[in-house]
């Protein structure tokens, strides 16, 4: 009598077909033709079943190690070293550390059944909520998401940074670049090295920082892209920017580590490190849609250092003078011509520190006044004898003393 025993849907299935087979209710071609097997397997299951029961039909590999598995050795010693020194990696980075550094083709989610075998990963993926996903723009360059990545980039090693993500929603490439913290001087610059290396996008995909928007007025980015012709779209929260949300996350993950094995504890070197390795190498990796078209604007014809700077208006003052941050700024004689008292002139600081000024399109000579600009103090006119206001005070006190004398 045979015991209890344990099957999946498609031996159960077998089974039935077989005993069909067996009581000769169906023939062993119409058999392989259900099962999708060869007739010779089918009468090798049939042999099995008849001489072993319904246990035949059960895989003989069942509980045991596959002969194409790995050896208990080689799991220990993955093991190992992931301990000593990748334990804060995950089974898809790890799998391609073990390729690159000790030739070992592992696939990530036979490190992640390890790994849990271990008790080393016991989580599972967080559950999300339902969005519905937004289709990729057809066109390299149709759009880019933009966005400022705060993180311990150096895990303590050196000072707080910010990074500058550029992704092309369409191909998924990225463009990065370190800087202080997220401002308009390093979102700018960003910019300006995105635009040399693939031109002028048509659109622009932006969070509402500070830096980018400003409620019924245009910020110094924001201008820069309009004079770009780029189109602005500003996200209505983090999940409508996706793409370049995913790629933080997975920078946050994998740039820090590389960083980390090279010693890299400045912006210099990690934004050094970026243009000669990392960003091709992420590109390659990540990119999609490589076959897209580029409808990038080409960028010339557009002098980039007066777009990519600091504009102010300021008004002209009686003397010639205009103010600038609590200071006064003189405005020279030169071969331009001067502005009227009260007309507005424009101040174009640069990113380098320079700065113009000009009206009209055309450059004026200034000098930066030191200090404070000194108060001109009141004059105090004298009133003539025969002014009006005199006349007219001298009447009315004339028919007052008139009044008073005709009371008494």
């Amino acid at each position: 009598m045979e015991g209890l025993l344990t099957m999946s849907q498609k031996e159960s299935d077998r089974l039935s077909l077989i005993k069909q087979l067996i009581d000769k209710k169906i023939s062993a071609r119409e058999s392989s033709e259900i099962l999708h097997l060869s007739e010779r397997q089918i009468y090798r299951l049939l042999s099995r079943v008849r001489s072993e029961g319904s246990k035949g039909i059960i895989h003989k590999l069942r509980g045991k190690k596959s002969n194409r598995g790995y050896s208990e050795s080689v799991s220990s010693k993955v093991i190992e070293i992931y301990i000593r020194q990748y334990s804060d990696y995950g089974p898809t980075l790890f799998s391609e550390e073990l390729l690159k550094n000790y030739n070992l083709a592992i696939d990530h989610e036979t490190l992640r059944r390890w790994m849990r075998q271990s008790s080393i990963m016991t989580s599972t993926r967080k559950k999300r909520p339902h969005r519905k996903r937004r289709d990729r723009r057809s066109a390299y360059g149709e759009m880019i998401q933009f966005d400022g990545s705060h993180h311990d980039w150096f895990e303590g090693r050196g000072a707080e940074c910010c990074l500058y993500v550029c992704v092309d929603d369409a191909t998924g490439k990225v463009h990065l670049r370190f800087g202080r913290t997220e401002n308009t001087a390093d979102a700018m610059l960003t910019m300006w090295g995105y635009v040399n290396e693939n031109g002028i996008p048509r659109s622009i995909y932006l969070d509402r920082f500070s830096a980018y928007y400003a409620k019924g007025k245009l910020t110094d980015f924001s201008r820069s892209m309009k004079e770009l012709g780029v189109d602005v779209i500003y996200a209505h929260s983090p999940q409508a920017k996706g793409r370049v949300e995913n790629r933080n996350g997975t920078l946050q993950d994998r740039l820090v580590k590389a960083m980390r094995q090279r010693g890299i504890s400045t912006t210099a070197e990690a934004n050094e490190y970026l243009n000669a390795e990392f960003t091709k190498e992420f590109n390659e990796k990540f990119a999609v849609y490589l076959k897209a078209p580029d409808v990038h604007k080409s960028a010339a014809g557009y002098l980039l250092e007066d777009i990519f700077c600091y504009k102010t208006i300021r008004q002209v003052r009686n003397d010639y003078t205009i103010s600038l941050a609590g200071g006064y700024i003189q405005l020279l004689k030169s071969e331009s011509p001067l502005p009227r008292p009260k007309q507005d002139v424009i101040l174009h600081k640069y990113l380098s520190g320079e700065m113009y000024i000009y009206f009209n399109n055309q450059k004026l000579q200034y000098e930066i006044l030191k200090g404070k600009k000194d108060k001109q103090p009141y004059k105090f006119r004298k009133i003539s004898n025969d002014h009006p206001w005199r006349r007219m005070n001298n009447k009315m006190t004339g028919s007052k003393k008139l009044k008073l004398s005709a009371l008494t």
